[in-house]
């Protein structure tokens, strides 16, 4: 039998929720009063020929992939799992702004705002 942590990964892809992130939806959580959960999603578009979704919600749906870290949760769907496989979720709070991001090794090229990208 494998450790827990080797299932974990293979179970989530290799898709991390980073501890940036967590922290960033354990305040936005507080601060409405209720449990948010990070959705991403990949769909065609943008300047690079995919682009990243981003919602909080506060259902999941029944196919949804769940990647947990400290009691935070972030949802991809079925469809988007194969673009995102080994990817990180990340939130950064920088001069330029305050934002999720996806850190995705399966993107060839990216645009300068993170939005969009092409494999």
């Amino acid at each position: 039998m494998a450790p827990s942590g080797a299932s974990a990964a293979r179970a989530t892809e290799g898709i991390v929720l980073a501890e940036s992130a967590a922290r960033r939806l354990a305040r936005l959580s507080e601060s409405e009063g209720k449990t948010l959960m990070l959705r991403v999603a990949v769909e065609g578009g943008g300047c690079s020929g995919f682009q990243y979704l981003l919602d909080l919600v506060e259902t999941a749906e029944d196919d949804d992939l769940r990647i947990e870290t400290n009691g935070q949760t972030a949802l991809v769907d079925p469809v988007s799992v194969p673009f995102l496989k080994d990817s990180e979720i990340a939130f950064v709070d920088e001069i330029a702004g305050a934002q999720f991001v996806i850190r995705n090794p399966n993107a060839a090229t990216s645009c300068g705002c993170g939005v969009s990208f092409s494999i």
